[in-house]
């Protein structure tokens, strides 16, 4: 009974080791962020997490590369004039996700230096920025492939 027992128990922690294996290499595969997103961008005010949004302004596109070793995001979009900004983001995988981080000056018109957060899966880009006016979000979902 008890080897018939032991073998059991042996029997469940190689499974279950198997199974973590199997999780942890999925993982660590490689995503491929790059390509085309769309969604929208919001301005949001942290101290007040219950008020919606004030200002959605459309829709954000954008195009993710991989270049040289560095991400780059193409983002355009249209609120009161068109604009398109390319910035070069530092980023890192972290299990099922790349995790991103930047500073950039868009300009005096534009609102001046931005630092952000991000995080892109296979299915979504999402991002927080702030700036010494704005602060606010994005939510991109991948554009099918038609």
């Amino acid at each position: 009974m008890f080897r018939r027992n032991l073998l059991m128990v042996s029997c469940a922690l190689l499974t279950a080791a198997s199974g973590l294996a199997q999780n942890r290499a999925a993982a660590s595969q490689p995503l491929d962020i790059t390509g085309a997103w769309t969604g929208t961008w919001s301005i949001y005010n942290p101290s007040q997490p219950a008020v919606p949004a004030k200002d959605i302004c459309a829709k954000l596109d954008s195009t993710v590369a991989f270049k040289n070793g560095v991400w780059e995001a193409v983002f355009e979009g249209d609120c009161g004039r068109p604009y398109k900004y390319t910035i070069r983001m530092e980023g890192r995988q972290v299990g099922a996700a790349v995790l991103f981080k930047g500073t950039v000056d868009l300009g005096p018109k534009d609102g001046g230096v931005f630092d952000w957060i991000g995080r892109a899966t296979n299915t979504e880009f999402i991002g927080f920025y702030t700036s010494g006016v704005y602060t606010g979000v994005f939510n991109l979902k991948r554009v099918e492939k038609r």
